[in-house]
C-alpha cells in the first residue's frame, strides 16, 4: 500500500469528525435562564422602630398564634386540613409530581404491537399480519433538558399553588374569626347603649310627666333609642356573614353554635418584623409561580430550538406475515427491519427559527415578569408594614380616650350615689364610655387585620403542609429554584 493510500482514509475521516463536530456541539446545547436577582434593599423601611414593637417577630409558620387564642389557632389547624381549596392544589400537585416523574419516558424506547387482516379481492391467499414497532427518540439539540425543564416548571407551579392556597386558608380564618369576635363584642356594646337610651328616655318622659320639662324634649332621645335598636342590625349580620364563612373555610354545611360563645378577641401583642426583604424569595407563592414560569418559558425556548435541528431515533420494526387459507394449512414468513431515523427539517419559510425567536422574546417577558413579582411583593410588604404602624398608633391613642371616659364614668357613678347628680347624667357618661369602647373595638379589628395582611404579604404559612411528607421535597425544590436560574 502506497503512503498516499494510507493517507487518503485519515484524511477522509478527520475530514468526516469535521463536519461532524459541529452537529455534535449543536446536540449538547442548553437553553440558558435569565438571571432571577432582582436588587432588593437591605432591611424594611417601614417597620416599626424597635421601642414600638419590642416583641419578636412571630414564626411565620404559626403567626396566628400572637393573637394568644387557642380556638382560634384550633380553627386554623382544622381549615388547613379540611378546606376544599387546599384539597383540590394537593390533588393537581400530586398530579404534577406523578407526571413530573415520567417526564423523562418520551424519551425511552417505546414499543407497539399491532395487528391486521388486509383483504385483498385479486390476491389468492389471504394473511393475518402481526408486527412489533420499536423507537427511540435520542433527546439532542437540548431536547430531553427542554422536557424536564418543562415538567419541573408544571411541578413547581403546583407546589406554588398549593402554599397560594394554604396562606389563604389560613389569613381567610383568622381574619373571619376576628370579624366574627369584633361583631359580637360591638353587638355586646351596641346593646348596652341601647339600654342607657332607654334610660334616657325614661328618665325624660318622668321629667315631662312632672311639667320638669317640655312634653317634646322627649322626641329627641326617643329618636337616639330608635337609632341604637336599630345600629345592632349590622353586627348581628355580620356575625352570621363571618359563621357562614368559616364553615366555608372549614368545609362544612353549617357553622358552630359554639363559635359566638365564649370571650371577647385577646389584644395582638407588638410583633417587630426583622426579616429581610430577599426572605420573600423563599416564603411568597406568586414569586415562586413566577419563577416556574421563567423555566417554564426556557424550556419551550429549548423545544423551538431544537426542533430546527434533525430528530434522531434508532427505530425497529418486525413483521411476521400468516397465510390463514388453502385446507388449513398455515405459512409464516416474517420480516425485519432496523436502523436510525433522522427527521431533517429542510425548508419550512423560516417558521421554525420565527418560533424560536418568538420563544426567546416570550423567555424575556417571563424573566421581567418575575423582576416585577418580586418588586411589587416588596411594595405590598411596605405598605403592610406602614398600615400596621398607623393602626397600632390609632390603638393606643383610641385606648387613652377610653381609659379616661371609663374613669369619668366611675365618677359619675360615685356622684350618683352621693346624690350629686342624677340618673340622666349617669346615663350619658356611660353612652360616651360605650362609644368609645367601640372605637378601640374597632381599631383593635383594624390593627388585626393589618397584621393579618402583613404576614399574607410574607407569604407565611405552615411549611410542613403540603399534603403529604414527601411534598416537602417539592418545597425544597422551589426554594431552591433561585440558586439554580442563578447557576
Amino acid at each position: 500500500m502506497s503512503v498516499s493510500q494510507r493517507i487518503a482514509p485519515r484524511i477522509a475521516a478527520r475530514a468526516l469528525a469535521t463536519a461532524l463536530l459541529p452537529l455534535a456541539l449543536a446536540a449538547c446545547m442548553s437553553t440558558p435562564i435569565p438571571d432571577q436577582t432582582p436588587p432588593l434593599p437591605p432591611n424594611w423601611r417601614n417597620a416599626p422602630a424597635a421601642d414600638a414593637a419590642p416583641a419578636a417577630a412571630p414564626d411565620p409558620r404559626g403567626w396566628w398564634r400572637a393573637f394568644g387564642d387557642p380556638r382560634l389557632d384550633a380553627l386554623v389547624e382544622q381549615a388547613l386540613t379540611a378546606n376544599l381549596d387546599a384539597a383540590q392544589a394537593r390533588a393537581r400537585l400530586r398530579s404534577a409530581r406523578l407526571l413530573h416523574e415520567h417526564a423523562g419516558d418520551v424519551l425511552k424506547p417505546e414499543v407497539r404491537a399491532r395487528t391486521s387482516n388486509p383483504i385483498d379481492p385479486d390476491a389468492s391467499a389471504s394473511f393475518f399480519v402481526m408486527g412489533l414497532d420499536a423507537v427511540w427518540e435520542m433527546g439532542f439539540f437540548g431536547r430531553s433538558e427542554a422536557i424536564e425543564r418543562g415538567a419541573r416548571a408544571e411541578l413547581d407551579n403546583a407546589a406554588a399553588q398549593l402554599r397560594q392556597a394554604q396562606i389563604s386558608v389560613a389569613a381567610e380564618t383568622a381574619r373571619e374569626w376576628i370579624a366574627l369576635r369584633d361583631a359580637v363584642e360591638r353587638e355586646r356594646l351596641l346593646d348596652s347603649i341601647r339600654a342607657a337610651r332607654a334610660e334616657q328616655l325614661r328618665v325624660q318622659q318622668v321629667r315631662a310627666d312632672l311639667r320638669l320639662a317640655a312634653r317634646d324634649s322627649v322626641e329627641a332621645p326617643r329618636a337616639a333609642l330608635a337609632q341604637a335598636e336599630a345600629a345592632l342590625g349590622e353586627p348581628r349580620q355580620r356575625i352570621v356573614a363571618a359563621e357562614q364563612a368559616l364553615a366555608l373555610l372549614l368545609g362544612r354545611a353549617e357553622p358552630d353554635p359554639q363559635w359566638r360563645a365564649g370571650p371577647a378577641r385577646p389584644a395582638l401583642t407588638g410583633a417587630a418584623i426583622e426579616r429581610a426583604p430577599a426572605d420573600l424569595l423563599r416564603t411568597r407563592p406568586d414569586i415562586a409561580q413566577a419563577q416556574a414560569g421563567v423555566l417554564r418559558a426556557a424550556a419551550d425556548l429549548g423545544l423551538a430550538r431544537a426542533d430546527q435541528y434533525p430528530r434522531l431515533a434508532f427505530g425497529t420494526s418486525i413483521q411476521w406475515s400468516v397465510n390463514v387459507t388453502a385446507h388449513r394449512r398455515t405459512e409464516t414468513e416474517g420480516i425485519g427491519v432496523s436502523g436510525p431515523i433522522i427527521d431533517v427539517p429542510l425548508f419550512d419559510w423560516g417558521l421554525r427559527r420565527a418560533r424560536a425567536h418568538a420563544k426567546g422574546a416570550d423567555l424575556e417577558a417571563a424573566a421581567l415578569a418575575y423582576r416585577k413579582t418580586v418588586l411589587a411583593a416588596v411594595a405590598e410588604t411596605e405598605s403592610a408594614l406602614s398600615a400596621l404602624e398607623q393602626q397600632r398608633q390609632r390603638e393606643d391613642a383610641d385606648r387613652r380616650a377610653f381609659d379616661a371616659l371609663s374613669r369619668s364614668a366611675q365618677m359619675q357613678q360615685v356622684r350618683r350615689g352621693l346624690g350629686l347628680s342624677g340618673d340622666l347624667e349617669l346615663a350619658t357618661s356611660r353612652i360616651e364610655r360605650d362609644q368609645s369602647a367601640l372605637e378601640l373595638n374597632a381599631a383593635q379589628s383594624d390593627r388585626a387585620q393589618a397584621y393579618i395582611a402583613l404576614y399574607k404579604a410574607l407569604g407565611a404559612a405552615p411549611e410542613d403542609r403540603l399534603g403529604r411528607a414527601e411534598d416537602s421535597d417539592v418545597t425544597a425544590r422551589v426554594s431552591a429554584r433561585g440558586g439554580e436560574a442563578r447557576r
